[in-house]
């Protein structure tokens, strides 16, 4: 073989041999020796302190699957790649945390590695987690180590080859994953009381995890961060926060977030569909002063341009059968001119939710029906029953597009592919 062929061959296989050790390397920087020391009971004070940081990270809402024990795990998690299921965080000794010391509790929220040293999938959101500071996370672990233990080992994910291999995980993350220091950082000047909301949005409360855009590999996009993504499982779309035609609140008063975080509802918006579990789940538990921090943060945001999607052409007949359709299905609750109910019904009307250029939501409530979340400051919220069965997907696409020609300043209209893609969407 000629010289000038074998270098080529040569090159192949040093990158061969040397590839995963690059790789594995960029999987263990920065970690610490870890001590298997599981301590004793921890004070009282310490646990109370980690089931408040629990509510706020919502970690029973993943880890307790329908009628289980809290914390047991075993709930199915949906993601373009295939299904995974969360793990037990009751103490048990063979399935659960009881074997975990604190350290390795904290390698896995701030380095993503189980306390075997694999590496956890990020459907757990440590890339997010990777913020929380290490005393919030001795907390966290005092609380669920005081949790009566359940026997439940996790079933093994179902997600596709090669995705399900630890070398598509460490390729992964090496793509896009770094520790973070989780000490206060942000801009100088900012204060103490942004400094703790930017900690909860983005760390505890992964509020990016869903309101980033991802791409085809499941990375959260560089440098769009809270701009609005669909969500997996025919979920929906978390709108952008960093828009104010979508979720953004930088003209809103304080007040109008924290009521919103805390009770679902608001005399500009209501919450449904995934954030209405994420408030009564995590939200509505929030201390007053976290509130007010995170309201202050999601303020700060900077606008981002938003998004255009091409607006295709009405069609006369359709928004005539929108209009038969909504004074027939709809207009009771929402008002013949789109006003609502203050206080039960929204109004569609001025109603940024039918506005969006991504109409994803507006599909899935028509389709499934929704309720805002039951809370103390809102006990007694109204719904919407589902149509699903009532309309087909011409209908729905029609009663649509005239609620958004009608109430939505012109919103492109909805059609039937949009109800195909909506039905049935990967949420990236």
């Amino acid at each position: 073989m000629k010289a000038w062929l074998r270098w080529p061959a040569a090159g192949a296989a040093l990158m061969l041999v040397l590839a995963p050790l690059v790789v594995a390397w960029l999987n263990v920087r920065g970690e610490e020796p870890l001590s298997d020391a599981v301590p004793g009971p921890a004070p009282a004070a310490q646990i109370q302190r980690g089931a408040y940081l629990a509510q706020v990270g919502n970690c029973m809402a993943c880890h307790t699957q329908a009628g289980g024990a809290p914390f047991a795990g075993g709930r199915a998690i949906d993601t373009p790649f295939g299904t995974v299921y969360s793990s037990n965080l009751t103490p048990d000794m063979q399935t659960g945390l009881g074997r975990w010391s604190p350290d390795h509790f904290w390698r896995a929220l701030h380095h993503g590695r189980s306390r075997d040293g694999r590496l956890l999938n990020p459907a757990f959101p440590y890339t997010e987690f990777t913020r929380i500071s290490r005393q919030d996370s001795d907390d966290l672990y005092a609380y669920l180590h005081s949790l009566p233990a359940q026997s439940q080992a996790q079933p093994p994910s179902t997600l596709r080859w090669p995705l399900d291999t630890p070398w598509a995980l460490a390729l992964w993350r090496a793509l896009y994953f770094r520790a973070a220091d989780p000490s206060p950082q942000g801009p100088a000047g900012q204060s103490a009381e942004w400094q703790r909301g930017a900690y909860l949005v983005n760390g505890l409360g992964h509020c990016g995890a869903c309101h980033t855009p991802r791409d085809r590999l499941g990375g959260l996009r560089s440098g769009e961060p809270f701009r609005g993504g669909l969500l997996p499982a025919r979920q929906g779309y978390a709108p952008a926060l960093s828009d104010p035609a979508e979720a953004g609140v930088m003209d809103w008063p304080v007040e109008d977030i924290v009521a919103l975080l805390k009770t679902g509802i608001n005399g500009r918006a209501v919450v449904s569909g995934p954030m209405a579990e994420v408030v009564f789940r995590s939200t509505r538990f929030l201390q007053e002063a976290d509130a007010r921090a995170m309201a202050v943060y999601l303020k700060s945001l900077p606008v981002q341009a938003a998004r255009t999607l091409p607006v295709p052409p009405r069609w006369p007949a359709q928004l005539q059968l929108g209009r038969q359709l909504y004074e027939h299905h709809c207009a009771q609750c929402h008002g013949e001119q789109g006003q609502g109910v203050p206080g039960a019904y929204p109004a569609l009307a001025g109603n940024r939710a039918v506005a969006m250029g991504q109409p994803a939501n507006l599909v899935r409530i028509v389709l499934d029906g929704g309720y805002p979340p039951a809370t103390p400051g809102h006990p007694r919220p109204h719904g919407m029953p589902p149509l699903r069965q009532q309309l087909s997907d011409e209908e729905v696409a029609a009663v649509l597009s005239y609620v958004r020609d009608r109430w939505g300043d012109g919103a492109g209209p909805v059609s039937s592919l949009d109800l195909l893609r909506d039905r049935g969407t990967d949420g990236f």
